[in-house]
């Protein structure tokens, strides 16, 4: 998507910002506008929310840092319609979160949320059942904490049992005896 161009709303196919052009300005679903429409304007460090409620015009800015973080929310499927996967852009109140991604499967969902959550700086978050968010990974404060991992090495079949440098080098050939000197006399140069 380039920047600056608007996504209609109400689209039925599924709906992907890049987080990698920003700035973006799209249109998404807004139920108390009176056209039930909002014109979202999102920038790396701010989102600027414009709509219209009760003939009055309003612009809504807020830094970026203002919101809980990127949120995966597994929509269940009605009886009416398919469950989707939905990725947002989540606010203490519910009326500013701002919708990143829609599809009607997960194929792409992971990467995406990843992908916004490094691009904005925000925490993953998931929502669970019940709407409840929570850290889908153990962390102390912002840093993650995972199993270690092994060194990354070419694979080879002595990958495992030695170290690299000792791939690279060559051992040393010295003969059975070497040869002794005794009883000669040094030569020394001197000038």
């Amino acid at each position: 998507m380039r920047a600056g161009r608007v996504i209609p709303a109400g689209s039925s196919r599924p709906s992907r910002l890049d987080p990698l052009a920003l700035p973006v300005q799209f249109r998404a679903s807004d139920a108390t506008a009176d056209d039930r429409v909002r014109l979202v304007a999102l920038h790396r460090e701010r989102v600027v929310l414009r709509r219209s409620v009760a003939g009055m015009r309003m612009a809504v800015s807020l830094p970026v840092s203002n919101y809980l973080g990127v949120v995966l929310r597994m929509i269940a499927p009605a009886p009416d319609s398919e469950g989707t996967v939905t990725i947002m852009l989540e606010h203490r109140d519910a009326a500013l979160a701002v919708p990143l991604f829609t599809a009607p499967d997960s194929a792409d969902a992971i990467a995406e949320w990843q992908l916004w959550g490094r691009v904005l700086g925000l925490p993953l978050l998931v929502a669970d059942a019940d709407g409840t968010l929570h850290d889908p990974f153990p962390s102390l404060g912002a840093l993650r904490i995972e199993r270690p991992q092994g060194r990354r090495r070419r694979s080879s079949a002595l990958k495992r049992r030695r170290p690299r440098i000792l791939t690279r080098r060559q051992p040393a050939h010295l003969p059975p005896a070497p040869p002794v000197h005794r009883d000669e006399r040094e030569i020394i140069a001197r000038s």
